[in-house]
C-alpha cells in the first residue's frame, strides 16, 4: 500500500517565469524510459497565461494529446504493494490484511491500519494508494450516514458498495489508485464486494487484493470451505497473509483482521 512521499503544491499567482518552470520540471528526474526530448521541452515551456488570463495554463503544443499524456504519466506513476483478503463462511465474514506501507522499494511503515471502519456495520480494506482509500472510504461513511438520516434505516452492504463505485467512477482517469473490499452485515445476511478505482464492482464470497494476492489465493483455494469453524477460518486468514508476506516483498509487517457476525 503506497504512502505519499512528497506532495508538491504551488500557489500560482499572476505569472511564473519560464526559468521557474524549468526548475520544477528539471527536479522530476530521472527521465522515464521512452520519454522523448520534444515532450521534455514542452513540459519545461508550460507557463501561466498573461495578466489577461491569469491562473490559466496554456495547453501543450502537441498534435496527439493522448500520446503525450501516456508519456508524462510516468512522472506520477505510483509504486505500491499490499495483501488484503476477505471471505464469507457459515459463521460470518473474515477480513485479514498485512500492515506494510511502501514507497517504491522503501518500506515507510510496518504498522499501517488497512481495515477502515465505514460505520459500525461496514468495513473497508485498503490496497493501492493509502490516501485515496482512506479518503474515499471515510467519504463513503459520510454518505452512509446521510442515507440513514434520509431513509430512516441502515444502508445495505450492496447499496454502500454501489455508492463507492459510483463515486470513484466519476473520477476515473484522474489518477486514483484503489482496490478495496466493502464487507458487512445487513438484513439480507453477510455481504462482500470488491470495488476499484475504475468503478468496477463485483460481489463474491472470496477475494484477495494487492500485489501479494496471488500467494494468498493459493492458500485460500486450498483451505477455504463454507463450513469452517470460527477458529479455523481465523487461522486460514492468518496463514494466507503470512505466506503472502513471505513471498511478496511489498507486503509485510504484522497481520491484522476482523471477524464479523450478525
Amino acid at each position: 500500500c503506497k504512502s505519499i512521499v512528497t506532495r508538491m503544491t504551488s500557489s500560482f499567482h499572476t505569472q511564473h517565469t519560464k526559468s521557474g518552470m524549468d526548475a520544477v520540471f528539471s527536479s522530476l528526474s530521472p527521465t522515464p524510459r521512452g520519454f522523448d526530448r520534444h515532450s521534455e521541452e514542452i513540459l519545461s515551456g508550460l507557463e501561466t497565461a498573461d495578466a489577461a488570463g491569469a491562473g490559466v495554463f496554456a495547453m501543450p503544443d502537441v498534435d496527439n494529446m493522448d500520446a503525450f499524456e501516456r508519456q508524462v504519466v510516468e512522472y506520477v506513476k505510483p509504486n505500491h504493494g499490499t495483501t488484503t483478503l476477505g471471505f464469507i463462511f457459515e459463521h460470518g465474514i473474515i477480513i485479514a490484511v498485512d500492515s506494510r506501507a511502501s514507497q517504491g522499494s522503501y518500506i515507510s511503515s510496518q504498522s499501517v491500519k488497512k481495515v477502515i471502519e465505514i460505520n459500525p456495520f461496514l468495513l473497508g480494506t485498503m490496497a493501492g494508494g493509502a490516501a485515496d482509500c482512506q479518503f474515499w472510504e471515510r467519504n463513503l461513511g459520510r454518505q452512509c450516514r446521510l442515507y440513514e438520516l434520509s431513509h430512516g434505516k441502515r444502508i445495505t452492504v450492496r447499496a454502500a458498495s454501489k455508492l463507492l463505485a459510483n463515486t470513484v467512477y466519476s473520477y476515473r482517469g484522474s489518477g486514483l489508485s484503489m482496490g478495496t473490499m466493502v464487507a458487512g452485515w445487513d438484513a439480507a445476511g453477510p455481504g462482500l464486494y470488491y470495488v476499484d478505482s475504475d468503478g468496477q464492482r463485483t460481489s463474491g464470497k472470496v477475494f484477495s487484493v494487492g500485489s501479494g494476492s496471488l500467494y494468498a489465493y493459493g492458500v485460500l483455494d486450498e483451505g477455504y470451505k463454507w463450513d469452517l469453524s470460527v477458529e479455523d477460518a481465523i487461522e486460514l486468514g492468518q496463514r494466507a497473509i503470512y505466506h503472502a508476506t513471505f513471498r511478496d516483498a511489498a507486503s509485510g509487517g504484522g497481520g491484522g483482521g476482523d471477524h464479523g457476525t450478525a
